[in-house]
């Protein structure tokens, strides 16, 4: 059984889908409707409003910590640094961890997104 979906609620979808429509076909996704974009392999992520007054989302808090994906390579981590920042959205320098080219961004709401070209043979989590 594989994932197929992800749902982000997010404090101002006029804010996070600038975002997203800049960050999600950089990282091979196509819109499919409003709010909802597609690798075309089966999975999907879908945004929708937060309630107000919830809790934002809190880095080092219970849930989610962050979004990994794999680059082809490190050429590809800079494109996509480049054209985010390009965009007008804040990016932070590269890191490059034990041999790995990561780049670690993060929405408006301060959802983080890794962006990480990892040599052959390298763990991706470890």
């Amino acid at each position: 059984m594989k994932i197929d979906h992800i749902t982000l609620l997010v404090s101002s979808l006029e804010a996070s889908m600038s975002y997203y429509n800049a960050l999600l076909p950089l990282l091979g996704f196509t819109k499919s409707k409003d709010h909802i974009w597609t690798d075309g392999k089966g999975f999907f992520f879908q945004f929708m409003q937060a309630k107000p007054e919830t809790r934002p989302y809190e880095r080092y808090g219970a849930g989610m910590n962050h979004l990994g994906f794999g680059a082809d390579s490190p050429e590809q981590v800079q494109a996509i640094r480049s054209a985010m920042a390009e965009a007008g959205f804040p990016v932070p320098e590269i890191q490059h961890l034990k041999g790995a080219t990561a780049l670690f961004m993060k929405d408006p709401d301060g959802i983080r997104f890794e962006i990480t070209y990892h040599p052959p043979g390298m763990a991706v989590v470890d």
